[in-house]
């Protein structure tokens, strides 16, 4: 759980408060790849109430191209406090956010962004775009990248190399 002194400025993706929320992030990374779906996790932790979201990827199970990690956990979120303002939280997530999540993240006025593995593919917040600092917009978050990035990674390319081995089914 968050407290009161806890620094919001803390950027350091070695600290234990990071690895610790990265790990659960990673558990649904893991749920993830045993349901056949692309295994990116998040967690959202709130100030007041600690996790209030843990979320995988459900793209294939919901047939929902809008079914990322993310939204499913900011959904989560919001309902939990019973607002979409997020500002008093936290969202930890295992891949570098897309557009769509990035756009989210601003939408929902999280202060911080913790990702593990960068994704020079699709990322939006450090690697192609970088919309969640954008100054044009009205909110930015603090991004803290890299938190058990290789960890992080090797679940995804564990994953595509089986799909590859499977004929991608």
């Amino acid at each position: 759980m968050l407290t009161d002194n806890f620094d919001w400025t803390l950027t350091d993706p070695r600290h234990p408060f990071h690895l610790a929320h990265m790990e659960m992030a990673l558990a649904e990374a893991e749920a993830a790849f045993k349901a056949n779906e692309v295994p990116v996790g998040a967690v959202i932790v709130s100030r007041e109430s600690g996790i209030i979201a843990q979320a995988h990827n459900q793209r294939e199970k919901l047939q929902d191209p809008t079914a990322h990690d993310e939204m499913i956990a900011l959904t989560q979120a919001a309902a939990a406090r019973r607002s979409w303002r997020l500002d008093e939280c936290i969202l930890y997530v295992t891949l570098e956010p897309c557009p769509m999540c990035a756009g989210a993240i601003v939408q929902a006025r999280l202060p911080m962004l913790v990702y593990g593995a960068s994704d020079p593919k699709a990322g939006a917040c450090g690697s192609l775009y970088q919309i969640v600092q954008d100054p044009r917009l009205n909110h930015r978050a603090l991004v803290v990248a890299g938190v058990l990035a290789d960890r992080c990674a090797a679940i995804l390319t564990d994953f595509f190399v089986q799909k590859r081995r499977l004929g991608k089914k």
